[in-house]
């Protein structure tokens, strides 16, 4: 195979034409192979060069990769399953480990103070998100047991205070509903959404209810009246969370 002519290209590589074929080859291969003073080259020796080749690019990939922000080995795989074999993506990640770019116990603390400080996830979303990334529970539970109480308690009240100001038009109970369910989802343990919305202090439902039912008789008078009227006005204060006999109650007056 004849080498017919090199390029310089800015990213540390060399275009490389061999019988009419362009391969990009990295500085460390030409060197390895002293490529620049051979004029021709066998099938094996091609073979080799490329096998080299591969191996580098993904290594140096995947450097590139963890420059932008801390990776799991499961991210690294997946970033590079589409271009190398499982063989070559093993190799990548052993040379990773061996020159400390591949660091667990520094990805969890990192990831960790990053929610913790950034974000607006409890413990257990954390710890799902972390399982994801290819951590077993294990790992995970030490590092986020480090982390105090009154961290996630204070996230909680935060998220607390700002759902009864976006909620107005919700009745106490109802909010309530509300706010455990989507914190939970969030992470938050159910115990300490609960210490938090028992401390925290909701509009008195009568007052709620009384300027709900004018918004929704004002609406509804619109286009209904007698006893249809009264149904919409009934069917939209109880899908507010307001009980059935309260609503029955404001009406008659």
């Amino acid at each position: 195979m004849k080498i017919e002519k090199y390029t310089k290209l800015r990213d540390n590589r060399y275009e490389v034409l061999i019988d009419g074929i362009k391969v990009k080859l990295y500085d460390d291969v030409i060197i390895k192979y002293e490529l620049l003073r051979m004029k021709e080259i066998d099938d094996d020796l091609f073979n080799e060069i490329t096998k080299y080749n591969d191996k580098l690019d993904a290594y140096y990939r995947s450097l590139k990769y963890i420059t932008k922000k801390l990776r799991t080995e499961k991210e690294i795989e997946e970033y590079l399953k589409k271009d190398f074999t499982k063989k070559t993506i093993d190799e990548t990640i052993k040379k990773l480990k061996e020159n400390g770019y591949l660091n667990k116990e520094l990805y969890l603390k990192s990831y960790l103070a990053d929610q913790v400080n950034l974000g607006n996830y409890g413990p257990n979303k954390i710890k799902n998100n972390l399982i994801k990334l290819g951590f077993k529970e294990e790992e995970i539970k030490d590092t986020i047991e480090t982390i105090d109480e009154d961290v996630w308690l204070e996230k909680i009240r935060k998220n607390v205070k700002k759902m009864i100001a976006n909620n107005k038009s919700l009745s106490s109970n109802k909010l309530k509903e509300k706010i455990l369910y989507n914190l939970s989802m969030m992470g938050f343990y159910k115990w300490m959404i609960e210490d938090i919305i028992n401390e925290s202090e909701f509009k008195k439902t009568d007052d709620i209810l009384k300027k709900e039912y004018e918004k929704a008789k004002s609406k509804f008078s619109k286009k209904y009246d007698g006893y249809e009227l009264e149904n919409k006005i009934l069917g939209s204060l109880v899908t507010k969370g307001f009980y059935y006999d309260d609503v029955k109650k404001i009406m008659s007056k």
